[in-house]
């Protein structure tokens, strides 16, 4: 009997390039090479030459160079994950998307308001996806929280909170070479768009900052904060807290609420599991020390979603929907690096800063 002739029906892989090989896109690289099926790792991009290298050879990617560049004129990458310096994101992104590629940038999307225009610019000239790394839109939890929010749980939002509070031991050895600003455009910026997602409809109208430097004060005259507590105004009369510190003792703690006329919902803890010791010694719990600890399945969730977005608009199928606002696209983009900037004025002066009203322009999401 001859051998019958079988027609695959399995997905092609997205195959893509990674744009950074340090903590964060060592941790991307690892997703896309091993637990995302509709991707493919195909090349990684450093001026590091050497931990690319020994990133590539862990993961058997073939590919590896110094120039993003690169990645951009190969002709079989179909996209690819921004992971570098902040200071180079805007950039990278319009090169990648001049080149006919999809984009997932990590946070945050640009330094400036002007800088993203120029992205949201060549994204829409080029017609690609462009996606921004907010990964605590895809923790369960969060997620949980959101359909609660969507589902009225919580009624008319006024009051909501978003904490990130980084795991320390007293003392940032980093703190000398930490960019100015770093904690609202890195750190807080998460927040922001936490808040924004978890108050939809409404805008971003002011915010008023108070901010220091508790853990290390001897960084302050050089601009370096590490402790803000930053309230925000938000169209709808909503009243946000948000607030980040740089030395949390007792591991990674992120969490969000929102109080409302009906309810209250909330997201995160700061425990690692559920579980509790109940000993002679007190109450105990384990805590998560690090953010691919605590964000482990929703850093791999957002580059599948990135994936399947892309996937979708190359061959026409379906976009996948969990049934609420996800994917976080330019708008969300734009609006977080709003928050983030009128904190710096406010932190500069001492007095409330307005927000930057939303873009009118389209929306560029697939």
């Amino acid at each position: 009997m001859p051998y019958l002739s079988v027609t695959s029906t399995r997905p092609v892989p997205l195959r893509v390039g990674l744009i950074g090989a340090g903590w964060m896109g060592a941790y991307h690289a690892r997703s896309l090479a091993l637990r995302i099926p509709g991707a493919e790792l195909a090349a990684i991009a450093d001026p590091a030459t050497d931990a690319a290298t020994a990133l590539a050879a862990e993961l058997g990617v073939a590919k590896v160079t110094a120039e993003a560049a690169d990645l951009f004129a190969d002709p079989e990458i179909g996209a690819v994950v921004i992971a570098g310096p902040a200071r180079f994101h805007a950039r990278l992104s319009i090169d990648a998307a001049r080149a006919g590629k999809h984009v997932f940038c990590e946070k945050p999307g640009a330094l400036t308001l002007d800088e993203l225009a120029a992205v949201e610019a060549a994204v829409q000239e080029a017609g690609v996806h462009w996606q921004i790394g907010f990964n605590r839109r895809y923790a369960s939890d969060f997620l949980a929280a959101r359909r609660d929010i969507d589902a009225g749980v919580a009624g008319t939002p006024q009051l909501l909170r978003s904490l990130t509070r980084d795991p320390g031991n007293g003392s940032i050895p980093h703190a000398a070479r930490t960019p100015q600003w770093t904690i609202f455009l890195e750190t807080l910026i998460h927040d922001f768009d936490t808040l924004n997602w978890f108050n939809p409809g409404a805008e971003p109208v002011s915010v008023h900052v108070t901010a220091d430097a508790l853990v290390e004060p001897g960084f302050k005259e050089q601009g370096f904060l590490d402790t803000a507590v930053v309230a925000v105004r938000y169209s709808n009369g909503a009243i946000a807290v948000a607030e980040a510190n740089f030395s949390a003792l007792y591991g990674y703690d992120c969490r969000g609420e929102v109080f409302g006329s009906a309810g209250m919902v909330q997201a995160g803890r700061a425990t690692e599991t559920a579980a509790r010791r109940f000993t002679a010694a007190g109450l105990a719990a384990d805590t998560p020390r690090l953010n691919i600890e605590l964000f482990a399945e929703a850093y791999t969730d957002e580059l599948a979603d990135f994936a399947a977005v892309v996937r979708a608009r190359r061959d026409g199928t379906a976009v996948p929907d969990c049934g609420v606002e996800l994917t976080p696209g330019l708008p969300d983009a734009r609006r977080a690096l709003a928050v983030a900037l009128a904190c710096i004025e406010s932190a500069q002066t001492g007095a409330p800063a307005a927000v930057a009203a939303a873009s009118p322009a389209v929306e560029v999401r697939a």
